[in-house]
């Protein structure tokens, strides 16, 4: 949103963990395991690639251990990691951040299983060949599935998954176009992966996950969302909930308004409708866009976290929504330092933690949240 509008498998951790300035309190994991809720984060495997932080930086790590009930793969499980080419998976990358999890107690979430978007897919996947006619459809989802299946299969620990993420063009909210839908149409694309997905993972919660946002800009968006999942509905497709990224502040890059004051009434409008089709919520890549905000960092740091607070006091106020997961834990990690910078080149403070592993304002308004978020039954 635009924030000036607000009204202000590892081993033995090093000992220079220890150094962490640790939050007063509760962790954030058990303050949201006591409203029966989970609170967790994105994590990559190594430097390669990370934007949200990385297994290899072991005061990280630590952050990890002492907040999170559940972890989510940042880049590891999508198919231009995932996938060399037809026939290949490289698991490794995944397989660390799974291991680190199970090791530590640590729940663990799926992102994703069809990053449904042809930007995203490997070069090799946009350019296959699937044939014509009858036979592409069924080559097409003889894909899907086998990736599916195999995904789901490597990872039984996983009880949660973003099936399918960000299929909504947010220009005039139609379903993306990709080699898949051209195959198999494109409400069959998706529905065929709902359906693998619930046949792979009979006991997990299925996704799908989007970036619509409260600001204005973005009302198209939402309703193509909201088309979507009645369609699902219609169809019987077993989807369980609507993941809401969360990425306040962050222009929608088709948003023709650009950033501006959250619209609260329209979003309280589209989250109603979502949760009245019988869907839960999750909040999956949380972080606060401090782009627009003044450079001094006390008042930053209270604009961050007054706009955080307000979006998740109405966010958990909903008892369909299951968990939060921040895009992240500590600034110089996010994708945000190099995504819409800052005008005046200083470096973005956007997550629970600083740059020397210290919790900010940030950290204390999600616990504040939580804390005062009603119980899940």
């Amino acid at each position: 949103m635009g924030l000036g509008a607000a009204s202000v498998a590892m081993g033995v951790v090093p000992d220079l963990v220890r150094a962490n300035e640790r939050a007063p309190g509760p962790s954030l994991a058990a303050l949201a395991r006591g409203k029966g809720l989970r609170f967790g984060s994105a994590v990559g495997a190594g430097r390669a690639g990370s934007l949200t932080g990385t297994l290899d930086d072991p005061r990280y790590r630590q952050i990890l251990i002492d907040e999170c009930g559940v972890l989510v793969p940042e880049n590891e499980l999508k198919w231009y990691v995932l996938r060399p080419d037809a026939r290949t998976f490289a698991f490794e990358r995944a397989d660390r951040i799974a291991a680190f999890a199970k090791a530590h107690d640590i729940a663990l979430r799926g992102h994703t299983l069809l990053w449904h978007h042809p930007k995203w897919f490997p070069a090799w996947l946009n350019a296959y060949d699937f044939g014509k006619g009858p036979a592409a459809a069924r080559n097409a989802r003889a894909l899907l599935v086998d990736h599916i299946d195999k995904v789901v299969a490597r990872y039984p620990q996983i009880d949660s998954w973003d099936v399918v993420n960000e299929t909504i063009d947010p220009r005039d909210g139609s379903i993306r176009r990709t080699v898949f839908s051209d195959a198999m149409g494109p409400e069959q694309t998706l529905d065929a992966a709902f359906h693998a997905a619930r046949a792979a993972a009979p006991k997990a919660r299925l996704v799908y996950n989007d970036y619509m946002g409260w600001e204005a800009g973005n009302e198209a968006h939402r309703a193509g969302v909201l088309k979507l999942l009645e369609g699902f509905r219609k169809r019987g497709t077993p989807v369980d909930a609507l993941g809401v990224q969360s990425h306040l502040g962050t222009e929608d890059p088709a948003a023709a308004g650009g950033l501006g004051p959250p619209q609260e009434k329209a979003w309280r409008a589209f989250i109603d409708e979502a949760t009245g089709m019988g869907y839960d919520l999750l909040i999956t890549e949380f972080d606060v866009n401090d782009q627009a905000l003044p450079a001094d960092i006390d008042v930053r740091d209270a604009e961050t976290a007054a706009v955080a607070k307000a979006y998740l006091d109405l966010m958990l106020d909903y008892r369909q929504t299951r968990e939060v997961l921040a895009w992240g834990m500590v600034d110089k990690y996010s994708w945000l330092q190099g995504f819409t910078p800052r005008k005046d080149h200083l470096a973005k403070r956007v997550t629970l933690y600083d740059d020397a592993y210290r919790p900010k304002p940030l950290r204390e308004a999600v616990a504040g949240a939580l804390r005062s978020a009603p119980a899940r039954a």
